[in-house]
């Protein structure tokens, strides 16, 4: 019996927020025909495997797709971020795609969705492959007659679909964060493996419920600079902060004599900060915690710095560098899942196939949207690729400066072709592009001079940056000098 054959325009693999924003654009700007296969149950990716307490890092306002808002547009009404525009829970976002699959994609007869299937590449042709059910022989051959669209590179290790990275003794009582929500007891205390976002979540939920943070304990192997959120927003009652951030970043940038001191700097203007102010950090991903939130953080007294775990034991942790009590009762929380781990750069278009990465920091939904425009745009892959260079997900301090570097001079190609500066000027995903477009229009005299602030300081900070970078390249790190030389023709 012959596998059945379905032909699309795009076969899109992954219903992620990459995915899905990427599907969603295309339906806008395009008459083409798509197929999307997905492993997972539903759209939405790792939101489905996330814990029950997650919400967003940044605002609800720069997430999801671009055709239909996430959340109300409203403030935070209680807690750390009060105050602060509205970040949606994890049950908000898994139903915000589920709602674009049902009542935007598929009801336009032009979207074919294929959920629990995996996908099976052709070696012998990029533009074909199989949709294998996950739960019964079932298999489709797919062909997509303009390109394969594999929207897995941002494919999330959360700690409750990967095994910790270190042994675990039978007899020990450890649970990944969504666990913590289905204990039958207390514990006697909680000790929190890791030093990301994910345990950053765990901390502040535990202590949210009540727990004294006297029963928290928390194995830190490396410490994180976090972005501070107020700093970060996407609305018109925060766009003079969010501007005048910006061109203190530049000028900070210019001044340094380092990447250590550059970080202390911003630390300094309120742009950076640390759970420990006497910790140097060593690691940056993105992380982003209100002031009220890091009060509640620096909380937790009892920190380890003894390097990674090894193993859990009956009654012991074993660590790099020392041994830890393992008292009768503690729980033990995994929060050492890798996030979004380094892949190696390639270019987002290669002919039959098209590879949705970041093209501006941390920032999924906007690279994947940003993307479906340059594939309907009239250029070809060479030109579509020189403004979307990857931007990969940072990991270190220095990655601050080489991402936003790289970031400068993918926008500066789509700058270049007015449909696509129109849309970053109306896009709901484009951040502050929009605002830039109504501070054009309607701004008063106190933007128009911290505009003015942001375009003296461009020029000379982002030549700082690229000698920072350059320091780093010198003791050892790899550094993108030509990245460097571009930022340094960027006009102030």
């Amino acid at each position: 019996m012959d596998t059945p054959l379905i032909e699309a325009d795009y076969v899109i693999v992954g219903a992620g927020a990459a995915g899905m924003a990427f599907a969603d654009e295309l339906l806008t700007a395009s008459d083409a025909t798509m197929a999307i296969v997905d492993r997972r149950q539903a759209p939405g990716g790792h939101w489905n495997d996330a814990y029950p307490f997650v919400r967003l890092h940044g605002p609800s306002e720069h997430y999801g797709v671009n055709s239909r808002p996430l959340g109300n547009g409203g403030l935070e009404a209680v807690g750390a971020n009060r105050g602060l525009p509205e970040r949606a829970s994890g049950a908000a976002i898994r139903e915000h795609f589920d709602a674009v699959m049902r009542e935007r994609l598929l009801p336009s007869g032009r979207v074919r969705y294929l959920p629990m299937h995996e996908w099976q590449a052709d070696p012998a042709s990029p533009a074909s492959g199989a949709a294998v059910s996950r739960l019964g022989p079932q298999r489709l051959r797919l062909h997509a007659r303009r390109r394969v669209v594999d929207a897995t590179r941002a494919e999330t290790e959360l700690p409750g679909t990967h095994a910790p990275p270190f042994e675990v003794a039978a007899a020990v009582r450890w649970v990944a964060p969504h666990q913590l929500t289905m204990l039958q007891e207390p514990a006697s205390g909680y000790t929190i493996v890791g030093g990301g976002k994910t345990a950053i979540d765990t901390v502040l939920w535990l202590l949210e419920q009540g727990v004294a943070a006297d029963l928290i304990r928390w194995v830190r192997p490396r410490e994180a600079w976090l972005l501070n959120r107020a700093d970060l927003q996407p609305s018109w009652a925060y766009f003079g902060r969010s501007l005048a951030a910006q061109a203190r970043q530049l000028e900070l940038a210019s001044a340094a004599t380092g990447i250590d001191d550059y970080f202390v700097r911003l630390e300094a203007a309120g742009l950076m900060m640390r759970i420990d102010p006497q910790v140097t950090p060593t690691m940056f991903r993105c992380a982003l915690v209100s002031e009220g939130e890091l009060q509640e953080l620096r909380r937790v007294r009892h920190v380890v710095r003894a390097g990674h775990v090894r193993v859990l034991e009956r009654d012991r942790i074993v660590l790099e560098r020392g041994v830890l009590p393992l008292p009768a009762g503690h729980v033990v929380v995994h929060c050492a899942a890798n996030g979004i781990p380094p892949r190696p750069a390639e270019p987002a278009f290669q002919g039959a196939r098209l590879v949705l990465h970041y093209v501006r920091r941390c920032a999924p939904s906007f690279s994947a949207a940003l993307l479906a425009r340059l594939e309907v745009a009239t250029l070809d892959d060479e030109r579509r690729n020189a403004m979307s260079r990857a931007v990969p997900a940072p990991q270190v301090p220095a990655d601050w400066l080489r991402t936003q570097l790289q970031e400068v001079h993918n926008e500066l190609g789509w700058r270049s072709l007015p449909d696509l500066a129109e849309w970053l000027g109306s896009a709901r995903l484009a951040g502050v592009s929009p605002l830039l477009a109504r501070a054009a229009r309607e701004g008063t005299p106190e933007i128009a001079a911290l505009m003015q602030r942001l375009r003296h300081a461009r020029g000379r900070g982002l030549g700082g940056m690229a000698r920072l970078l350059a320091a780093v390249q010198a003791e050892g790190e790899q550094g993108p000098q030509p990245l460097a030389r571009r930022a340094l023709a960027v006009e102030s």
